[in-house]
């Protein structure tokens, strides 16, 4: 008898505590209030962090901003021939400037599972770091990471939203 009601009690108060409110702060800060702009990030000592003398990327504009990703064709870690040239401008300023680091970020669409989806993202970023190894960069200065799906570009369910999401994204990191 008493073994029973410690089993009614138990579950009583597990049923209990699953009903809590589920009390989700608003963005912003940790205690649900929202930043007001006195409160942003300390940004001291970052702003003369440079990316080298700035020759190649001054090249690129707000505008072209897309010549820092190269796109994939579905279920593909093959690079396009239509990258080539860009490709080659990367390698060259690596190879010139021994300062100068990327990191190659590979991503895919959502189709497929998250296991798949990281192994696909890494495969680009591979055929992606190692043209620009034939072409002269330094090991060294090259990273890659895969977040498979999990950062997508386009959030649609579309063919033009998996085109924009099959990528390597180019990120110079110093």
């Amino acid at each position: 008898m008493k073994f029973s009601r410690l089993i009614a009690l138990c579950l009583v108060a597990l049923l209990a505590a699953g009903c809590g409110g589920n009390t989700m702060p608003d963005p912003g800060t940790d205690d649900g209030t929202m930043m007001d702009d006195g409160d942003m990030a300390d940004t001291d000592g970052f702003e003369d962090r440079g990316l080298g003398d700035g020759e190649f990327l001054d090249e690129f504009d707000d505008s072209d901003e897309l010549t820092m990703v190269i796109y994939f064709d579905f279920d593909q870690s093959t690079l396009r021939a239509d990258y080539a040239d860009l490709l080659q401008q990367h390698a060259s300023n690596l190879a010139n400037d021994s300062r100068s680091q990327i990191r190659l970020e590979g991503h895919a669409d959502e189709r497929g599972s998250r296991e798949y989806n990281i192994g696909l993202g890494e495969q680009r970023s591979q055929a992606v770091r190692s043209l620009l190894l034939i072409q002269g960069a330094s090991a060294g200065q090259i990273s890659t990471v895969s977040f498979g799906e999990e950062r997508a570009a386009a959030f649609g369910s579309d063919e033009e939203s998996y085109e924009l999401n099959r990528r390597v994204e180019i990120k110079y990191v110093n």
